[in-house]
């Protein structure tokens, strides 16, 4: 199994990274909290904590910034329902420290907001997260820093922006509005802040 991966970004998109090391380039999933970690590393050697999906038919790769996101990618991998891809959209609409604080909380309105997250998802995660907080089974939070500066958004990180947000289960509609809305503040310079204001519109 594939637990670290150290090397070159070839290419990075908001969901997926494409890692070249040692001449062999590896496809890597990620949610938006990594993306946004990697935001300055402007084509010099990353390394990734990785959890390897092995299933019948492929072989999947998901990294992370933090042992704290891979952590809580696992523990939420393990709850029923809840697949790798949802899993990823939760940590993309929702840090880690956040997860803990709405598990902590059972805040389950906080977690329905996230697309794909039902009544019933969002109950299993409070209870099922909450039994392992309790138990002392939570990995340690700490992640990626605050993010980019302010700007204005040029019309490509828009684009991008509403794309990808399309990606994590939002419609095109909210999608549009939210960056739309999020385009005319101040942390509009670049596509990592321009996710973060419009996410934060999407979850209000």
């Amino acid at each position: 199994m594939i637990g670290r991966l150290t090397g070159r970004i070839v290419q990075r998109l908001p969901d997926l990274l494409l890692v070249d090391v040692g001449g062999v380039g590896y496809e890597v999933r990620i949610p938006l909290s990594t993306f946004y970690a990697l935001a300055g590393d402007g084509g010099g050697p990353v390394s990734l904590h990785v959890h390897t999906h092995v299933r019948e038919d492929s072989l999947q790769l998901y990294g992370f910034a933090s042992r704290a996101e891979r952590g809580a990618f696992e523990q939420l991998i393990a709850i029923s329902g809840v697949g790798p891809r949802l899993a990823l959209g939760i940590l993309s609409g929702i840090g880690v420290d956040e997860l803990r604080a709405a598990v902590v909380g059972q805040d389950r309105d906080r977690l329905q907001r996230i697309p794909g997250v039902g009544k019933k998802t969002a109950e299993r995660v409070l209870l099922e997260l909450g039994d392992r907080i309790g138990a002392g089974r939570w990995p340690g939070a700490g992640g990626p820093g605050s993010g980019p500066p302010a700007g204005t958004a040029a019309p490509g990180i828009v684009s991008d922006a509403t794309s990808a947000l399309v990606n994590l289960g939002y419609t095109r509609a909210q999608a549009e509005r939210a960056v739309t809305a999020a385009a005319e503040g101040p942390d509009a310079r670049s596509l990592e802040a321009l996710l973060k204001a419009a996410l934060a519109r999407l979850v209000r």
